[in-house]
């Protein structure tokens, strides 16, 4: 999906769910969007630095929150970077490929896994607030 079609479904989500998308937050969803795969934090901040002097740590943390919070965006865990959300208008968890020679992303679904897990969950009485699953090997290209 094109970054502007993202855009498009995140402006229309938060019309529909009453939130704010500020300045701020989409300008920083628009440099994850950019980007050629996983970006930190920090990164964000030096890029939004250039349009924004002022912004400091919190501004871009602030922003990923509420980005994450609604699942416009998913982080990395392992990588402690930030990648856009292939689906921002249906909350779902995030599979991920990841190649471990050029560290490409790809967002994958499989809604079998996700009810497995659920149950697997359930099964030990335990309730998930979210899940993230990163595959890491090689990727097609990569392989080739």
């Amino acid at each position: 999906m094109q970054a502007s079609e993202v855009i498009r479904q995140v402006e229309s989500s938060c019309r529909h769910r009453g939130l704010r998308l500020t300045r701020t937050r989409r300008r920083v969803l628009e440099l994850v969007l950019a980007a050629e795969g996983p970006v930190k934090a920090y990164d964000l901040l030096d890029q939004l630095k250039q349009e924004f002097p002022k912004a400091a740590p919190p501004t871009v943390y602030r922003a990923l929150d509420f980005l994450l919070e609604h699942h416009f965006i998913h982080r990395l865990e392992s990588l402690n970077a930030f990648v856009s959300c292939l689906d921002p208008q249906h909350k779902h968890q995030g599979y991920f490929l990841i190649c471990e020679r050029c560290q490409s992303v790809e967002e994958v679904h499989f809604k079998v896994l996700d009810q497995a897990l659920v149950e697997v969950a359930e099964n030990h009485g335990f309730r998930p607030g979210r899940q993230i699953l990163e595959i890491y090997g090689i990727c097609r290209h990569c392989h080739d």
